[in-house]
């Protein structure tokens, strides 16, 4: 026996309770412009719809406790399109019939949405779009239900019955407005029965009340102010089942120019049951901590749509009246759906006689009370705040829209102002979220101080740029104003890409003008850590690349980190003052920084002491966590330290390159080494232990002094430049 049974049975009951009053209300609001006793194959069309719906998009779908039922969509789409099909000239029979193959259109498209896997697309639909989508649906609700509370013409506008007061029916006035204080007031007197069952008996009674004091008719047949006889269940001349029969059988005679009339509306009508399921289904998810499949639901409520059309039941989706309802009386699994739609089918075979004396008016009241709770009032406080009132007005937009023109075009133009309100955004926020010059923001490569006072000097050639955002159409324009100034003056532009989010064509277009610019003036562009996975799967360097920004034999050159580039602008900016490089001669004791102007003898005494070792590119010169005391000196070449961090994983902490020491750390305290010592080309190396240090400084004091002063005088400095970049940074 499945667990937890009678909550669902009792979910079931309930939902059906909440769901079937408002499904008889929208099916009498479809084919009541159709005339005749058409009002009550709308009921009988309602109820089917709920069973159907209850029955198979439970059964299939990929949400629990979701309940599926006719909905004010529906409603809202099928009655226009009913009424816009007489106009045309389309007879009643015609009519019936192509609202029912809407239905069973709509449900095939959704199935087809399931399938090509678009019910994630429910999560791009902006907050202002579905909150002007509901209140747009409730206005058309209300505005489609006034002219029947009023007891109008079957064919009065809602402008036409508020300006003719004097064919106003007071009795269906009083049966409405009974209705309506009694849904709005028993949710505070009892809680038990769902508000709109309470309502809707006390329109009945209201009614039969009136009939007792002679005001209003005591039969149903031929009565306008209630639905009248069902047919095949409470008296007629044909029964539904024969009249849905012959819908069928005429199918074969209509033309492709009529089955054309109903692709857009389709569509329309799939587009929105399909948003209303899905929309439902979050709040569901939200209440329950789970997740729906929002694919397989599309799958689901399209079969149920289908067979909902193929009974002769109006379509539905996912409504939230009764999955709440579902939801706080106990249902644990999608068996309470089931229930719903099996008990709606009982109250159809036990009660249809009844349904025939429901009044009209009661019914029109239920609708208005459910169009008016659909009309987003928070949506008024956006005019309150500078910063939300476009969204207010993305929001009315949608609104009127779907009042003038329809609920498809009201989501199109609501989706569009949506993306220009985004667009303006971006475009709103700065592109550049940092800019140093090559003076103010140095490699981690460790230089001599001569080279250090070059880059100081001659570093403002260059210009280091962090990117941020999206690069696109709308912020190009920024872009290129952010570095004009720039591209005038400097020579080398290294732009950091690791916060940019995407690139488009305009931009790259835009970025190849520029290394077009700096290549005319014997300049380079230059990109560091350029993102090679975004989170939409696009990998930026390779599109740069296809659209030819990084062509080969280009002036642009890519790093992969900022570091690299860095190191590379300011190896040129050295190059080009003419100092001497990695890659020339080694250099002699006294040329190093360390011991210039040192006595040669003093010198040829230190380097009796001192070890010369080389290393080929690659090869490792110490380790982190070996003991060790020497001081190494460079010659030529260069060296890295690098921290590892894991098995796979090191963190770069600096070059050092011709002329410049590493190793201090452990010379001066004999610690293990505390990071990694790596040969980045061929290199040549003076080293000194402090054991001959020691040995050497009991003869030389004065020169072993002026050693440790120059040590420090180097750490000093480096950590003088460190500060003055970290200044830099934080401005």
């Amino acid at each position: 026996m499945p667990k937890n049974l009678a909550g669902d049975l009792w979910g079931g009951l309930a939902a059906m309770l909440v769901a079937l009053p408002s499904a008889i209300a929208f099916g009498v609001t479809i084919y009541a412009p159709l005339g005749g006793a058409q009002a009550a194959q709308g009921a009988l069309a309602g109820i089917l719809g709920a069973m159907a719906l209850g029955l198979l998009a439970a059964a299939l779908g990929g949400a629990p406790r979701l309940i599926s039922a006719p909905c004010a969509p529906a409603a809202a789409v099928l009655a226009a399109f009913a009424i816009e099909m007489l106009r045309q000239g389309h007879d009643v029979a015609g009519v019936a019939l192509l609202l029912v193959l809407l239905g069973l259109l709509a449900g095939l498209l959704q199935i087809a949405f399931g399938l090509l896997r678009l019910g994630r697309l429910i999560g791009y639909m902006p907050y202002p779009v579905v909150s002007g989508y509901l209140t747009g649906v409730g206005l058309i609700i209300i505005g489609s239900q006034v002219p029947k509370l009023l007891g109008a013409a079957p064919d009065a506008s809602l402008w036409q019955a508020l300006a003719a007061p004097g064919l106003w029916n007071w009795q269906s006035l009083l049966i409405g407005a009974v209705t309506a204080v009694a849904m709005l007031s028993a949710p505070r007197l009892i809680r038990i029965v769902p508000a709109a069952i309470l309502g809707l008996l006390a329109g009945a009674l209201t009614y039969f009340a009136l009939a007792g004091a002679g005001a209003v008719p005591a039969t149903a047949a031929a009565n306008p102010l209630v639905i009248g006889p069902l047919g095949g269940v409470g008296g007629g001349d044909a029964s539904f089942m024969e009249a849905l029969a012959g819908r069928w059988q005429a199918v074969g005679a209509l033309d492709p120019a009529t089955l054309e009339l109903l692709i857009f509306p389709a569509l329309t009508l799939a587009g929105l049951l399909s948003i209303d399921t899905l929309k439902t289904c979050l709040v569901l998810d939200a209440l329950t901590r789970s997740r729906h499949d929002s694919n397989r639901e599309l799958i689901a409520q399209g079969v149920a749509n289908l067979g909902s059309a193929l009974v002769g039941g109006m379509p539905g989706a996912g409504t939230m009246g009764a999955t709440l309802v579902n939801l706080s009386s106990g249902a644990a699994s999608r068996l309470s759906g089931v229930f719903e739609g099996a008990f709606a089918l009982a109250a159809f075979l036990l009660l249809g006689g009844l349904i025939a004396w429901l009044p009209v008016g009661a019914l029109a009241a239920i609708l208005i009370v459910i169009g008016a709770r659909m009309i987003d009032r928070q949506s008024f406080h956006f005019l309150k705040s500078r910063a939300t009132f476009l969204d207010f007005a993305v929001i009315a937009a949608v609104v009127l829209v779907a009042l003038t023109v329809g609920l498809i075009a009201a989501s199109g133009v609501g989706i569009l102002l949506a993306i220009l309100l985004f667009v303006r955004e971006q475009i709103g926020g700065a592109v550049v979220r940092r800019r140093l010059l090559g003076n103010q923001s140095f490699s981690k490569r460790v230089r001599t101080q001569a080279e250090m006072q070059i880059l100081a000097a001659r570093g403002d050639c260059a210009a280091i740029c962090e990117l941020q955002g999206s690069l696109f159409f709308g912020t190009t324009n920024q872009l290129y104003t952010a570095l004009e100034a720039d591209l005038k003056t400097r020579r080398y532009l290294i732009l950091d890409l690791r916060r940019v989010q995407t690139v488009d064509v305009t931009a790259a277009h835009m970025l190849e003008q520029i290394e077009d610019m700096l290549a005319e003036r014997g300049g380079c562009l230059i990109f560091s850590q350029v993102p090679h996975r975004l989170p939409t799967g696009r990998d930026i360097r390779q599109y740069l690349d296809e659209v030819g920004l990084l062509r080969p034999g280009g002036g642009a050159k890519v790093f992969d980190e900022l570091d690299q580039a860095q190191e590379w602008v300011e190896d040129q900016i050295i190059a080009a003052a003419a100092l001497e490089l990695a890659a020339e001669s080694a250099l002699a004791l006294g040329e190093l920084e360390l011991f210039r102007g040192r006595k040669a003898e003093t010198l040829a005494a230190l380097e009796q002491h001192m070890e010369q070792r080389s290393f080929k590119a690659g090869e490792r010169i110490f380790a982190r966590g070996d003991t060790g005391d020497e001081l190494f000196l460079i010659r030529r070449g260069a060296v890295r330290i690098l921290l590892p961090i894991d098995a796979t994983l090191t963190h770069h902490l600096g070059t050092f390159g011709r002329g410049a020491f590493f190793g201090e750390m452990a010379f001066l305290d004999g610690e293990p080494r505390s990071a990694d010592a790596v040969a980045f080309s061929d290199v040549e190396l003076y080293v000194l232990s402090r054991r001959t240090f020691d040995a050497f400084a009991e003869e030389h004091k004065r020169a072993a002094l002026a050693l440790m002063e120059g040590i420090a005088s180097v750490l000093a400095s480096r950590l003088r430049y460190t500060n003055a970049e970290l200044r830099a940074l934080e401005a």
